[in-house]
């Protein structure tokens, strides 16, 4: 009788297979540039292709900037400084995260177009009568994309910051100031190098989210990288060559993280001293207090407060009771649909793969791990056009087998389906459940595992019976960050979903793009609302991440 095979190579099949779905959007954009378009191409090169890349590159340099120097002076004055309201400011400066750009951007034209109150005040203090008697700048243009994306995804390189500032000891810092530097320079030549890894990778995911970004750029009319996806495939009627612009979109992404890599690999920081010592709060003069306040501020409600007043002013013009409406139970309900199945998938997917690289921590069960969170890094749109690709031709592949066979043709089986999209957000959003769960389940001491099996238990039954009741929070805590995610994915959800099926993203981006603002408002006011729920899970574990908040500092 031949040997049962080893009870992990089970878990590793599976996750093999499932990695192998997860990177087949991937492969199917990079493996379109083995097909020709020449006819397109040449078009998109003497027309298009020129803007579309120097646009993204020029959108990536503001962004990257913006959120460096609001990410990290604000992390630094809230972790280091004396200032008012220090506690308030600490979470509240993650506020922004919870507002999509898409609707910053409806809600700053608004305001700030020439017709909206801010210029309307301005004509009318000054006596101004025309737009040729004054500058102003323009809203709906690539510079005021970059600063509502700034806005919007400076919390990335401020969460980072703030964890990293958090974990320097006082020690390292008390030398820098016997060598004789003050505060500032102390920051400059020790905290901002020893942070400098945790700042590039938040830097990294802004400017990957920037690439993301359709709603904010396609409504300010920015011809980038990814309106250009959508445009050649829905206006050229070209899915080749757009999965080929979204394979130069993918060479971008890769870019950043080779970058990204590359910083963290050229040098490292280490602490020399197991003493440990909370960080002081530095005092600050009133004058450079209220400046320090009113840098921190200034993204908060730019970020976040200006705009839910808005949304908030908007939805009571047009009437409360459109939140009651058929309408919008209608929508509410498509996004919670979508939102929990993706969620629900997403996290059983990633508990599979994380488990499988448990049982076999070999570098093959390793590298189909990171292959599958790849996803995250990839723009909505490029995954709907790699996944569209490889779906219409299984599609017209079953249609054309069933028609011979039986002489009737079903049509579209997957393309245009929940299926379809769903499996969307699968591959868009597993990391963000897939490095949670590696993380909790890292924490779980072998010891219990095997105390399982010596008892009989099969890996099944262990993760049953002992992972899952002590990775429960975790667990909620992963799907409640999808959930949030996918109710605010635009791109995907455009290209991807069935016919006559809405979101509330999708309701948003439609009313706004037909200038009905105010009718907007509600979907918008219920993406936002939602999306505080993971800013505060974030605020509170960062946190509890402060030295001294668990156990008391060493000495």
């Amino acid at each position: 009788m031949s040997p049962s095979p080893h009870p992990s190579r089970h878990w590793t099949i599976t996750a093999m297979t499932l990695c192998g779905l997860v990177a087949l959007p991937i492969l199917t954009v990079c493996a379109s540039f083995f097909f020709a378009t020449a006819d397109v191409w040449g078009h998109l090169l003497d027309t298009v292709f020129p803007r579309y890349v120097g646009t993204s590159l020029l959108l990536m340099l503001l962004v990257g900037g913006g959120v460096t120097v609001g990410g990290v002076g604000t992390a630094w004055l809230v972790t280091m400084c004396r200032l008012p309201g220090a506690r308030w400011l600490e979470w509240a400066l993650l506020l922004p995260m919870a507002m999509p750009a898409y609707v910053v951007a409806y809600t700053f034209t608004d305001l700030f177009a020439y017709a909206g109150p801010v210029q309307s005040t301005l004509r009318l203090w000054f006596g101004w009568r025309t737009a040729a008697e004054y500058w102003f700048p323009a809203i709906r243009s690539t510079g005021g994309a970059a600063a509502v994306l700034t806005l919007v995804l400076y919390p990335y390189v401020y969460m980072l910051a703030r964890t990293a500032f958090l974990e320097q000891s006082v020690c390292v810092l008390e030398v820098a100031r016997t060598l004789g530097r003050g505060p500032w320079r102390a920051f400059w030549s020790v905290a901002f190098p020893l942070a400098r890894p945790a700042i590039v990778a938040g830097v990294a995911l802004a400017l990957m989210e920037t690439l993301n970004d359709f709603g904010t750029v396609d409504y300010f009319a920015v011809d980038t990288l990814s309106t250009g996806i959508y445009r050649t495939w829905l206006g050229l009627g070209q899915p080749l060559a757009a999965a080929q612009l979204g394979a130069v979109l993918t060479g971008f992404v890769f870019l950043l993280l080779s970058v990204e890599r590359w910083s963290r690999g050229q040098a490292r920081f280490h602490h020399t001293t197991p003493r440990y010592r909370a960080l002081p709060r530095l005092p600050l003069s009133p004058s450079t207090t209220g400046l320090a306040l009113l840098f921190c501020l200034l993204p908060i409600v730019l970020g976040f407060a200006l705009p839910l007043l808005v949304l908030a002013s908007w939805a009571w013009n047009s009437g409360l009771g459109r939140l009651l409406s058929r309408d919008f139970t209608i929508l509410a309900g498509n996004s919670f649909l979508l939102a929990c199945l993706s969620a629900v998938l997403a996290v059983s997917v990633a508990l599979v793969l994380a488990y499988a690289q448990r049982l076999s921590p070999r570098p093959l069960t390793r590298a189909l791990c990171r292959v599958a969170a790849l996803g995250y890094a990839i723009p909505g749109s490029v995954i709907a056009v790699g996944i569209l690709i490889p779906l219409t031709a299984t599609d017209r592949f079953l249609s054309s087998s069933l028609r011979a066979l039986t002489g009737w043709s079903p049509g579209l089986i997957l393309t245009g389906t929940l299926v379809a999209l769903i499996y969307a957000y699968l591959v868009r959003f597993l990391a963000v459940s897939l490095n949670g769960v590696e993380a909790s389940l890292g924490k779980v001491t072998p010891s219990m595992e095997a105390a399982a099996r010596t008892l009989g238990q099969t890996p099944g039954g262990t993760l049953r019976r002992v992972h899952l009741p002590i990775l429960r929070g975790s667990l909620l805590a992963a799907g409640l960050l999808v959930f949030v995610d996918v109710l605010k994915e635009l791109p995907a959800t455009l290209l991807m979903r069935p016919f006559n099926f809405d979101t509330l993203a999708v309701r948003t981006y439609n009313l706004a793009s037909d200038e009905r603002l105010s009718d907007a408002a509600a979907p918008a006011l219920a993406i936002v609302l939602v999306g505080l729920l993971p800013v505060l899970l974030l605020s509170r574990a960062i946190a509890r991440s402060r030295p001294g908040a668990s156990s008391s500092p060493r000495s």
